[in-house]
């Protein structure tokens, strides 16, 4: 698919997200699971080396490795879920990763799993889903008073893709209070930790999509899925050494979904690396006549493929020469990462690193303008906020805040937006195919591609990248991801445990932080 197509229908349906009216996501009747293979090449896993690392502990393997070993019949599905289950058991009471953990239910669909043989690209993959999917017959809360007994009668569209490939689902990752803040209960006490610092509750953890970043690098999940509207799937990648893949708006459903923000949620999943991510998503992408946004769009390409590193004489290179863009502040608080990954980058065959500047606005189109998407998620739920505005916990402030916004300033944001989208496209990416970033809200406001992985540590704690790319080319995305991983090994970097003997002592011993509503105001997707 030609890069210019690609901008013009990605412009046209930008302008018409702009425009739609929301739907009710909560009341929404259940969409038909449509198989990802319609946006494209059916996904499949190729035949990767399986490290000894996978071989001994069936959960230190990747998604990608578990499927192998099931292939070759030397893992089972129930074995995989069965060590996962004791993991949790163990340490969730520290991690707090799980808002519900579906075990029965998992452990019955792993034998059958093993029974019947391999169903799909996913079978007997355990994963982990973000509180604010639908799951037919399991609570879906969002972490909020408002769902605290909602219990759906179908599964989000995402998640019958994933169970419809064979994925199994281990339970509910806790989430932000409606996906706004890190994981906290309502009034604002700190729950899920960031993985590598489980003593430390302080530490953050990433966004919103906290407990399946942390269900992920604690080995309690092979995958996971969040959502991003404001950096919650690549900045808990970063923070604990995932690789995060947020595609170009539209490319996966958002049926089925508790909303945050119509014109900048995007589904995706956080993964161990690159091919993960690449699955998942390969799984999880595709039209669904329930959200129009995914109709029409250019078709998906074989990410797979692209997750797969090319080696060149017994050297890894790109599989397309790539111009990545370099802006002057990128990583400029980790000068030794950003030295280290430069210089790497630089050494693979296809890679030409190309210096970009920000327009003089940029602050502006991403700061101020930002405010935007407030009065977006107050829509949906402006009946809880007349009803009983305390189901909105410590993040009642920003919720607020989105009433305050007049008709004309929204206006006025959405002009914003394409005057950004033109600095974007014709501006800093006209030099570049991708773009490392300093941050992932330009691209959530724009609904572009965005891929977080790992990329070295500052004092202990994971330290990631952002890769941004032109629309729908989430492939070229991974293609860079997957040459930097064949030649690094940060990504395989696992945290240590937890001490399961003073698990319970060390919640008692420290007290979780508790954020202020100016805080959550602050901090807020």
């Amino acid at each position: 698919m030609s890069r210019t197509l690609n901008r013009r229908v990605f412009l046209a349906g930008s302008a018409a997200a702009t425009g739609a009216v929301v739907g009710g996501t909560a009341l929404a009747a259940p969409a038909a699971a449509s198989p990802a293979t319609a946006a494209g090449a059916a996904p499949y896993v190729p035949d990767i080396h399986v490290r000894d690392a996978a071989r001994r502990d069936p959960t230190e393997a990747t998604l990608a490795e578990a499927a192998v070993l099931m292939r070759q019949r030397k893992l089972k599905s129930t074995t995989l879920v069965e060590a996962y289950l004791d993991r949790i058991d163990t340490f969730d009471s520290t991690y707090q990763a799980y808002a519900v953990v579906t075990g029965a239910t998992a452990l019955t669909a792993a034998r059958k799993a093993d029974r019947e043989g391999g169903r799909g690209v996913l079978s007997g993959i355990p994963l982990c889903i973000k509180d604010n999917y639908f799951t037919r017959g399991v609570p879906t809360r969002c972490n909020s008073l408002i769902f605290e007994d909602f219990v759906p009668d179908h599964d989000a569209t995402a998640v019958a893709r994933l169970t419809a490939a064979g994925g199994i689902v281990l339970g509910k990752g806790q989430m932000g209070p409606l996906a706004t803040t890190r994981a906290t209960t309502p009034n604002g006490t700190v729950t899920t930790v960031n993985a590598w610092t489980p003593d430390n509750p302080a530490t953050d953890p990433g966004g919103s999509s906290t407990g399946p970043a942390c269900s992920v690098a604690g080995r309690m999940a092979s995958s996971s899925i969040g959502t991003q509207t404001g950096g919650s799937i690549v900045q808990p990648s970063n923070r604990q050494n995932l690789t995060g893949l947020k595609p170009t708006m539209g490319r996966v459903s958002a049926h089925g979904v508790i909303p945050l923000s119509y014109t900048r949620d995007h589904p995706g999943p956080l993964a161990r690396d690159a091919m993960d991510a690449a699955l998942m998503l390969s799984v999880m992408a595709g039209p669904d006549p329930a959200d129009p946004r995914t109709l029409g769009l250019p078709r998906l390409p074989d990410l797979v493929r692209a997750a797969t590193p090319v080696l060149s004489r017994g050297k890894v290179k790109l599989r397309r020469a790539t111009r990545i863009g370099v802006p002057a502040d990128f990583l400029n608080s980790a000068a030794d990462v950003r030295r280290a990954f430069l210089a790497t980058f630089d050494a693979i065959p296809g890679v030409t690193l190309v210096d970009v500047t920000y327009p003089a606005d940029w602050g502006l189109l991403t700061g101020t303008f930002n405010d935007a998407r407030l009065s977006e998620r107050t829509e949906p739920f402006r009946h809880w906020l007349q009803e009983d505005p305390t189901k909105f916990g410590v993040s009642l402030l920003s919720w607020l805040q989105g009433l305050m916004l007049s008709g004309d300033e929204w206006i006025t944001a959405q002009r914003a937006k394409n005057h950004l989208l033109r600095e974007v496209l014709d501006g800093v990416m006209a030099r570049c195919d991708v773009l490392l970033q300093t941050g992932p809200v330009p691209f959530d406001i724009l609904g572009l591609p965005e891929l977080a992985f790992p990329a070295g540590f500052v004092a202990g704690i994971p330290s990631g990248v952002i890769l941004g790319g032109q629309p729908y080319e989430e492939d070229r995305l991974l293609e860079v991801a997957a040459a930097y991983q064949a030649v690094t090994d940060w990504h395989t970097r696992r945290p240590a445990d937890p001490s399961p003997a003073a698990a319970g002592k060390r919640l008692a011993a420290a007290p979780r932080p508790r954020l202020s509503a100016e805080e959550a105001a602050a901090q807020s997707a």
